[in-house]
């Protein structure tokens, strides 16, 4: 079979307006290769004078990967990083062995209101890997690697597919690729990876005559893949390598041991994270 299971996202209200699409994880999938946590929020207009406000809360264990649509993010964290995400960007954080981060909506876009609307994925890191230094890392939409496939349109977020290269420095091998497919599209999901999935952003498509809808996951299994787009179409491809161990999820932390997580846990309750500079005041609490 070339789908091996179907996951709807299941809709989050974050209140404020927000509302996110959780496709990972869910019980009955928990990671495709090393991605851990998939989520797919707006689309988000907000009226003059409101914005998003992601207060600063930590990670431990992972790498953060932020993609928008439309709209803009300012990204401030504990390494003193203060970076705007704008769409065809690519901002990878990697937590290590710890970081804090807030996300918000600049005063200026504030101002005028607007749309966002975009993804954020979590990578599990390697087990060699999961304590190194935090970092942080921005790329423009000039170092995406970008191009035309079949009359899809591809932006190679992270790791090789379709040719192209991202810039993004990896610890494991993976690859994640957004495409736009026109009406009456096809598209091969990239082969020579041991896991792969699909998400529908928005518009429709089929695989194998069945039809998906957005926010539908479909993980793929052995073999080639086409999917052929009924209208205009957003699609995300990523997958990878199964990860080296199991991974356990405490909250925004993720580890290979549930004793690292609940040090981590400990740590923020007690005030032991570093602080974010620009933005040290109201933090997101641990939710008992």
């Amino acid at each position: 079979m070339t789908v091996v299971q179907l996951v709807d996202a299941q809709v989050r209200d974050l209140g404020d307006g927000v509302a996110v699409a959780r496709a990972l994880p869910q019980l009955g999938r928990r990671t495709v290769g090393p991605f851990v946590f998939f989520d797919h929020f707006g689309p988000i207009v907000h009226p003059p004078g409101h914005g998003l406000d992601v207060r600063p809360h930590p990670h431990i264990g992972l790498a953060t990967v932020t993609w928008l649509f439309d709209g803009e993010i300012t990204h401030r964290d504990s390494l003193g990083t203060h970076q705007v995400i704008r769409p065809g960007e690519v901002n990878w954080m990697t937590a290590g062995r710890g970081i804090v981060h807030s996300e918000r909506t600049s005063p200026a876009a504030r101002a005028a209101g607007g749309r966002v609307h975009g993804l954020q994925a979590w990578v599990a890191l390697p087990l060699d890997a999961e304590e190194v230094e935090p970092a942080f890392a921005h790329h423009g939409a000039d170092e995406i690697g970008a191009g035309d496939v079949d009359g899809a349109t591809l932006s190679v977020v992270a790791g090789t597919a379709y040719g192209h290269r991202s810039p993004v420095r990896l610890y494991a091998p993976l690859f994640y690729a957004i495409a736009t497919l026109p009406a009456g599209g096809r598209l091969a999901a990239p082969t020579g990876h041991a896991e792969r999935a699909i998400y529908v952003v928005d518009g429709s498509l089929t695989v194998d005559g069945v039809v998906h809808g957005a926010h539908r996951l479909l993980v793929l299994g052995d073999g080639e893949v086409v999917m052929s787009a009924l209208a205009p179409t957003r699609v995300a491809l990523f997958g990878g390598d199964p990860l080296d161990g199991p991974r356990h999820l405490l909250w925004n932390f993720v580890s290979s041991s549930r004793a690292r997580l609940a040090r981590a846990r400990d740590d923020w309750k007690a005030g032991r994270f570093p602080p974010v500079s620009g933005d040290d005041g109201e933090l997101v609490p641990f939710p008992d």
